[in-house]
């Protein structure tokens, strides 16, 4: 008999503390042994998440509390990884919205609370970091459900249930008064609040792909939630691509998650979450089926991108000096390997056999591209990004964004004098009283390029 199961995601804006109280929940649940050295973000596992203390790739864990099975996935807090978001919702029945005591909601909330209600999901609401000083969790709890109204929740939505916690403590708890012992109140709002899967384990399979991975031993792994029927490691199966093609093939390993391992199993039913191994060209949104009565799932669909960037051979003098791949066959082959998994690039050919237009979310998401690229010994050269105009009812559209800014009071001026030669429009300011100044912005996003180290120094680096 399979253990009764819940599949949640943790959204939150970037550095809200999403991945620490993943940690607190893993350390708690008991999958780690005693004495086991685990370091902190341990989901955090990508050289470049590590240093930059961000979540860009979602992952899988899996956690048993009182026999029932928690399936949980890490999302990027990030707008640029949006991509990595929209996905993953689709994989589970609830989620979990971290918001910081102290900052409250900010634009990356809007941003993933916005996907989250789209998809008809009812948060539970954690405020976290309440062990802070300047805290205000109730304040924080009331311009959340500012938040909800404005994006439109229903009545259901806006009923959310909503705890406090300290994720580097490692405590939850529902009155803020009382003491904080241990993760408990959140594992039994997971329990109460988010429905277990629905999905029919005697229908004909329906397993949809929203993750890729890969294993030198086994090829190409694709991870996915089983929404109909069962799974057997070893059986036929089929997968139906973009185009509507029918390809069969075998399921040559099937795993599942336990904490940050994957483990082999023989079968798997609806509302599992599960790894597969076996279909080499198997795409994210493609749905893995039985070949005789395939069914497909709806593709998963997701914002286009906003900036533009032209990867090219290094031509320069210096040409050859810093990586091992430097030719143009080696540059479109990679390209095309990240296109396998980035749902939110776009890479196309140009008039030059030597150039390609790659297209991204916004700067973080093609600068870590780059950033990664070179490690792997990819010399090239890139272009100035430029913005990706589109036409709305006949007139060509730039993109805007919304820009938060929270500066010291000093550097305040500077900030709204250097962003009105730069197209934008102040929305909004608020003194919070510790000398510090929260400014809201409406923006172009060319006029956003080049401007972090600007600003950074106009604040002495002391900003967000």
């Amino acid at each position: 008999m399979s253990l009764p199961i819940r599949n949640v995601a943790i959204i939150a804006h970037v550095d809200h503390g999403k991945t620490t109280l993943v940690d607190a929940l893993l350390k708690q649940s008991g999958i780690f042994r005693e004495g086991e050295d685990v370091p902190d973000c341990v989901m955090d596992s990508n050289d470049l998440e590590r240093e930059r203390g961000i979540t860009i790739l979602s992952k899988n864990t899996a956690v048993k509390y009182k026999d029932t099975l928690i399936n949980i996935v890490d999302t990027p807090g990030h707008a640029d990884f949006g991509g990595e978001v929209e996905r993953v919702l689709g994989m589970v029945d609830g989620c979990i919205l971290i918001v910081d005591a102290n900052e409250g909601p900010m634009p990356q909330t809007r941003f993933v609370l916005k996907k989250a209600l789209e998809k008809g999901l009812r948060p539970i609401v954690v405020v976290n970091k309440i062990d802070r000083p300047q805290a205000d969790p109730h304040g924080a709890v009331n311009k959340v459900l500012d938040l909800f109204l404005e994006l439109g929740a229903d009545d259901d939505q806006c009923e959310f249930p909503y705890l406090f916690a300290s994720g580097l403590q490692g405590y939850a708890k529902e009155d803020l008064d009382a003491e904080g012992v241990d993760m408990q109140p959140l594992f039994e709002a997971i329990l109460h609040h988010v429905s277990p899967p629905v999905g029919d384990p005697d229908k004909p399979l329906q397993l949809q792909v929203t993750t890729l991975d890969y294993s030198e031993y086994l090829g190409r792994i694709v991870i996915g939630r089983i929404h109909n029927g069962t799974i057997k490691a070893g059986q036929q199966a089929a997968i139906v691509t973009e185009t509507g093609a029918i390809v069969k093939a075998k399921v040559s390993k099937l795993m599942g998650f336990e904490g940050l391992k994957r483990i082999d199993l023989d079968s798997a039913s609806a509302g599992n979450i599960v790894a597969v191994a076996g279909f080499a060209d198997a795409n994210i949104g493609e749905t893995i089926t039985c070949p005789n009565e395939p069914q497909a799932l709806p593709l998963i669909k997701v914002d286009e991108p906003t900036l533009q960037m032209t990867f090219s051979v290094n031509d320069s003098p210096f040409a050859g000096k810093e990586g091992d791949y430097v030719t143009s066959r080696q540059l479109r082959d990679r390209l095309s390997r990240e296109l396998e998994t980035n749902m939110a690039l776009r890479v196309e050919e140009t008039d030059s056999p030597d150039k390609f237009a790659v297209s991204g979310r916004g700067e973080l998401h093609l600068g870590i591209l780059i950033e990664t690229m070179r490690r792997e010994g990819y010399e090239f050269q890139v272009s100035q990004p430029q913005v990706i105009y589109r036409e709305v009812k006949g007139q060509p559209c730039e993109p805007f964004e919304c820009l938060i800014l929270d500066v010291p009071e000093t550097a305040a001026g500077g900030c709204i004098e250097r962003l009105g030669q730069r197209k934008g429009e102040m929305q909004d300011m608020q003194m919070s009283g510790n000398g510090r100044t929260q400014l809201e912005f409406i923006i172009p996003a060319r006029g956003l390029i080049g401007f972090r180290g600007e600003f950074m120094r106009l604040t002495r680096g002391r900003a967000s």
